[in-house]
């Protein structure tokens, strides 16, 4: 009897003898299934990881709008010295904008004016028989003078001379140097 029971027991696998196999066969499926899809399961979790991160800050900012919303419902005094702060900030843009228009309406005043003494004093040179355009030069120095803030000396065009000599003419042919061109003879082509 006892040959028979231990050869039944040797035929079927027990518990000891699965626990065993089992481990090779779940070793074997799982080392298989992370060489094949592993890059894809670490990609994975690494998408799963950044969208909770995202989702936490998201309602971490939630919560934290909640508050201040009612934060501000709590405190309308600062609310208001805030709103009263900007307006008067605003104010006083507005009073620089005002005085920087005045001082740019003046300078044009100032400009217009001078042309019309300009054309008063051509004009009245004009009627005595005088050169106008000499006085005109003249005042248009004294305006450029007056207008001009900066310290800085007008300089006045040195004298060049002409790159080429005063008888040179580029059509005539003449005086270019060794370069010329001649037309070509009319008549027909001699291809064919």
């Amino acid at each position: 009897m006892e040959l028979g029971g231990g050869g039944e027991a040797a035929a079927r696998p027990g518990p000891g003898a699965l626990g065993g196999g089992g481990l090779d066969v779940l070793q074997h499926s799982v080392g298989s299934l992370l060489s094949n899809y592993g890059w894809y399961l670490l990609l994975a979790g690494v998408a799963i990881y950044l969208l909770v991160q995202k989702l936490s800050q998201s309602l971490a900012g939630r919560s934290s709008r909640q508050q201040r919303a009612a934060g501000a419902d709590e405190e309308p005094e600062a609310v208001v010295r805030r709103q009263e702060a900007l307006a008067a900030s605003r104010l006083r843009m507005q009073e620089e904008l005002n005085a920087q228009a005045e001082r740019y309406k003046e300078k044009q005043r100032q400009l217009e004016e001078e042309k019309r003494k300009q054309k008063i004093a051509m004009w009245e040179s004009m009627q005595e028989g005088k050169s106008y355009k000499g006085s005109l030069k003249l005042n248009q120095q004294e305006v450029e003078s007056g207008a001009s803030t900066s310290s800085a000396v007008p300089k006045s065009k040195p004298n060049k001379k002409p790159l080429r000599g005063g008888g040179y003419n580029p059509l005539s042919g003449e005086g270019g140097g060794t370069c010329s061109w001649r037309p070509g003879r009319r008549g027909p082509s001699a291809g064919g």
